[in-house]
This record gives C-alpha cells, structure tokens and sequence, in this order.
C-alpha cells in the first residue's frame, strides 16, 4: 500500500475498485430480482462518486432537504435517476423546495401524509407518496439503532395507522426499516409480520420499500435468499420493491489514513495520533465498535501493544488498544479499514480539530484528492 505515503493525513481515501465489486453485486441483487435499489446518503454521500453510481442503481435516497438537495444535484437531475425522501416530521418552510426536486416523498404517518397532501396533488410535478409503517418487530439489539424499539418515533404502529386509515387515501406505497447490519434471514423474518398487519393495504398501493440496513455486499451475506424472499413477495403481491441500503454500497470501501504524533506512557504504553475517535469515526464512541487497523492485532497479540488516542481534550477521546510487530514511533501511519460509511457524513470539528482530507484510490492504483479542509470549515459551522 505505497499509497498510504502519498496523503496528508488524517484522511479519508475512497477504494474506487472496492466501490465497484460492491455495486456489481447490487446490480445483479437488482437484476435478478427484479427490485429496485437506492443509495442511502445517510450512510455515503461523497458525491464525487455518483456518476460511477448512478451505472449501476435506480438513485437514492434522503433524510431530509439538504441531503434531497444534493441527490438531486449529483445523481437525480443529471442522470435521470430517482430521489426519495423521508423525515419523521416535514417542516413547511421545506416542503415546496422538495416538490420540485423529489420524485418520491415518504410521510411518518397518515397525519403528516394529510397535512401535505393537498400541495403535493397541485405540484406540477407528478410525485409518488408512500407511508412509513412499524411492524413492530426487529432483531436489533441496541435501541439507538433499533426503528422499532418501544415507543419509538419512527414510522406508524398497525392500531395508529387503522385510526387514521382515512387519511391514507391516494398514497402510492409503503415503506418500513427495521434492519442494521443484518443480513437477508432477517428480512425473511421480518416480512411475515410486515404483511400480517398491512397486507390489508396491498391493493390500494403499487410498491413497497424494504428500507435499509441490508449487509449485501458482506462476504457471509446470503445473497440467494434475499433474491428468493424479494421475488417470492414480488409474485405474490404484484407489488414493486425497493431496497435502499446505505452501508452495503460503501462496505469496506474507504480508510481512515492517521499519523503517530507522540508515543508516551501511563500504565500502559500510549500512541497518539492525528485522528480522532470523537471528530472523525464517532461510531467508535457512540455504537461502540473497534476498527481494524491494517497489519495489527488485539492486544497482546503482537509484540507490541499500544493504546491509541486522538488529538483532543476529551479524556474518552480512545480508539482502542491494539498491538503491532514493530514498536510505534512518530511519523509511522496507520490505515483504519471500512471508514466509507458514515465516518464522513457524522465527522466534526469539536475542539478545532480539522476534517480529514478525502481522496479517492483510483482502480490502477494512483491518488486523486476531492477535497481537503481548513480552518474556515471549522470558524464557519458556528
């Protein structure tokens, strides 16, 4: 990896080869099955790359205006792809913006669907509605990450939705996300329980979006029983299928690149680096996980073994401990793995630190920079 030599660090480097075999293997799972398949900007939205994936699915999909804003600059507008968009609750000041750049528009409940229907039947635009619904069963065992844990916001429980069912006159779709990470005998899981309580539905609407949270392009992932259960529902139900993963386009697609700043030691030797774990991969904290570092170990594993710690006043500011062949010195670099996905869209500046520069690994090997940061970045955010 002589690349790894050639950028500033901290930052981010895109594996356009890697980019590709995912997409290939979304393209077939779309194919195959006949679904449709959107990107998910929440999880990879470096847009610099959407030409490349807009070869291979039907457009994407948002959380909001500025995201909707910008699938429809780099992807939808350009090349006539699809733009989707849900919020759990739409501001008005937004919502006539998103008439005109939206394709499709999913409302959190039949309430919010009521509150806009009348603006988006006089649009000039023809754009398809859909309801988000709540089968009110997961397999997510962490509640931050669970759309279905109790109490939760998101999408309609069956009992809210039959109160409301007369508002649901005129919508084109449903759509419900329950998975993270999962793979596709979840979904088989999961459907029984989806067509228990809003199969009643299926003959006033015409698709219905499987939401995200799909691990397709994992190597132990079943990508035969998806296609099986996708074309099963579709035969049944007549019903066209969306899925819109946001990890699986960008899974194991981008690095963390860091240099050592300092080597100390307190109990236990310490690397610091230029990269943080609170600014730059906030899900080490927040999940947590333990990235994998390229050429180290667990603890202990290796002769040397070193707690690595970002830039930054805050005392949980850890990576994790890892151990390495060769003692850290300053200036060695170290290259976190699967950084693509959401490192970058959930990044910050907390404590003045500077976002990660992000380049993109071309297939044959060279460095392209799309764009690196400084201090304006920083001052302007507040």
């Amino acid at each position: 990896m002589n690349w790894t030599n050639e950028v500033d660090t901290p930052c981010y480097v895109i594996d356009e080869r890697k980019l590709t075999e995912n997409l290939e293997i979304l393209r077939d799972v779309r194919e195959r099955a006949g679904c449709k398949i959107l990107l998910a900007q929440k999880a990879y939205s470096v847009y610099q790359t959407y030409p490349l994936i807009a070869e291979y699915l039907d457009g994407c999909t948002a959380s909001g205006l500025f995201e909707a804003k910008l699938g429809y600059e780099e992807m939808a507008k350009p090349f006539a792809k699809e733009n989707h968009v849900f919020s759990p609750a739409f501001p008005e000041r937004d919502f006539d913006e998103l008439l005109n750049i939206c394709t499709h528009i999913v409302f959190n409940s039949p309430k919010q669907w009521a509150k806009f229907r009348d603006k988006v039947r006089k649009s000039e635009r023809y754009i398809q509605t859909a309801i988000r619904v709540n089968p009110e069963y997961s397999e997510i065992e962490t509640d931050i990450y669970n759309p279905c844990f109790e109490g939760s916001r998101l999408g309609t429980t069956v009992s809210r939705f039959k109160k409301e069912l007369s508002l649901t006159d005129g919508i084109d779709g449903l759509h419900f996300h329950t998975m993270c990470e999962q793979g596709a005998d979840v979904l088989a899981h999961t459907l029984p329980h989806f067509v228990e309580k809003f199969g009643f539905m299926f003959d006033r609407i015409r698709w219905v979006n499987f939401g995200g949270g799909h691990h397709i392009t994992r190597a132990d992932y079943d990508v035969e029983l998806l296609i099986k259960t996708i074309k099963d529902f579709r035969e049944k139900y007549g019903l066209e299928v969306y899925l819109e993963p946001g990890e699986a386009v960008a899974l194991n697609a981008g690095y963390l690149v860091t240099s050592v700043l300092d080597v100390t030691e307190n109990g236990v030797k310490i690397a610091i680096t230029d990269a943080s774990a609170e600014c730059h991969m906030p899900d080490v904290l927040e999940m947590p996980y333990r990235p994998n570092i390229i050429g180290a170990d667990e603890p202990n594993k290796m002769p040397f073994t070193y707690r690595l710690g970002g830039n930054t006043c805050l005392a949980g500011d850890i990576i994790g401990d890892y151990s390495f062949e060769s003692a850290l010195k300053e200036g060695d670099r170290l290259v976190f793995e699967d950084m693509a996905i959401y490192s970058m869209c959930k990044n910050n500046t907390f404590n003045g630190m500077p976002l990660p520069s992000i380049y993109l690994l071309k297939e044959k090997g060279e460095t392209e920079l799309l764009k690196s940061f400084g201090y304006s970045d920083f001052k302007e955010r507040l």
